[in-house]
């Protein structure tokens, strides 16, 4: 499943980052790793961009870079 699937209040654990070179820098130097864990807050219209929790902030990612980020779902 990718990050850009979650639901407002569902949580996922990463799993893997699906990109290499500068956006796959990018994503990880935001703190999205594998084995992070993550809560998706909400989503704009039209899902894009995304709001989720990452190690305690918020952080808002456009469409594409979510679904660049591989997950599983936290089980509630």
């Amino acid at each position: 499943m990718r990050l850009d699937q979650l639901k407002p209040g569902q949580k996922a654990t990463i799993t893997d980052i699906d990109e290499d070179g500068p956006v796959a820098q990018r994503l990880m130097a935001m703190g999205l790793l594998d084995g992070t864990k993550v809560s998706m807050t909400r989503k704009a219209l039209g899902g894009d961009p995304v709001e989720v929790e990452v190690m305690g902030y918020a952080l808002s990612l456009r469409k594409d870079e979510a679904r660049r980020v591989s997950i599983e779902i936290s089980p509630s």
